[in-house]
């Protein structure tokens, strides 16, 4: 069967909907408006068991709603940037930050002034922790030093799934935490890489050299709902409803529900280890910085992780 309506397009290795919509549509949270060849909508569940060589349908000449807010840099300004992060990395520029926004419009464009604020800090805070070089008695204070680090320190191997045969390792790269979200294992700088049109396979240390790529990868990361999972920006911003599952297992909108994406296998569901105190405490600073109250939820000790 061919497209009733739209655009056909032909499935390859590594794509996902977010994929498409991103290279096809220009935002990757458009995927729901691809069609099926019969012109039904994709679920969740259809959306995490495409397959290659599948023809799916892309919307033609549709555009997106517009903005409801004006981005990144609307919020967090260069001086505000500056006072969150005194001791940065060279790397993490505020002009690479904003760069990298463009590819997502929808980060910290999307909900109420509130949301789009909320988000901001949530991003923020959790690179900040990733990346963090701090403790409670250093100059400033613990909160001073996100975006310190630019690559993970003293990784424990070369973080090579060898069984993964569509994002193959390449010889002697070594694929350990790098950039703000400390980006780690080949299928992840693949996956990254191909959303972003860029062979990090063969090349992973552009993610500790260039200020736009690093921050590509951790907005990828942000923006990008790895099924079951949601998008950190659908739970920040009200676009993420929980599920019957999700409910029963108390994962609700909120900042702990960001943790639980991007860590909760070890840090959700098991009282309040110092990793999320941490990714918490900045959250709480960096909201406090730009005026907005830090909402419900902040926690994930009674979240059930992701298996």
């Amino acid at each position: 069967m061919s497209c009733t309506v739209g655009n056909s397009y032909i499935v390859k290795s590594g794509d996902t909907l977010f994929i498409i919509a991103q290279q096809q549509l220009g935002d990757g949270n458009r995927w729901r408006e691809i069609k099926k060849t019969d012109g039904t909508p994709y679920t969740d569940a259809d959306a995490a068991n495409l397959q290659v060589g599948q023809e799916i349908c892309i919307p033609n000449g549709s555009t997106p709603p517009p903005p409801t807010g004006n981005g990144f840099a609307s919020i967090v300004s260069r001086q505000s940037y500056e006072a969150m992060f005194p001791n940065r990395n060279g790397l993490y520029t505020y002009d690479g930050l904003v760069a990298a926004t463009q590819k997502y419009p929808s980060f910290c464009n999307e909900g109420s002034d509130v949301q789009r604020k909320r988000e901001a800090a949530a991003f923020l805070a959790n690179i900040a922790h990733e990346t963090t070089g701090g403790w409670d008695a250093a100059p400033g204070g613990r909160y001073a030093w996100g975006l310190h680090f630019i690559e993970e320190q003293k990784p424990q191997g070369i973080y090579c799934d060898s069984s993964n045969s569509t994002y193959p390792c390449k010889p002697g790269k070594s694929y350990h935490g790098r950039g703000p979200i400390q980006l780690s294992w080949n299928y992840n700088y693949g996956q990254v890489g191909q959303a972003l049109g860029l062979d990090l396979l063969s090349n992973p240390d552009l993610v500790k050299s260039d200020s736009a790529i690093a921050f590509q990868t951790a907005l990828w990361f942000w923006m990008t709902p790895q099924q079951p999972k949601p998008s950190c920006h659908a739970v920040m911003t009200g676009k993420w409803t929980p599920s019957g599952d999700d409910a029963s297992k108390g994962r609700a909108p909120g900042f702990g529900m960001t943790i639980n994406i991007i860590n909760g296998g070890l840090e959700c569901g098991m009282g309040t280890p110092p990793a999320v105190t941490d990714r918490v405490g900045f959250y709480n600073h960096f909201t406090q910085l730009l005026g907005v109250n830090a909402g419900d939820n902040l926690y994930c000790d009674r979240m059930g992780p992701y298996r």
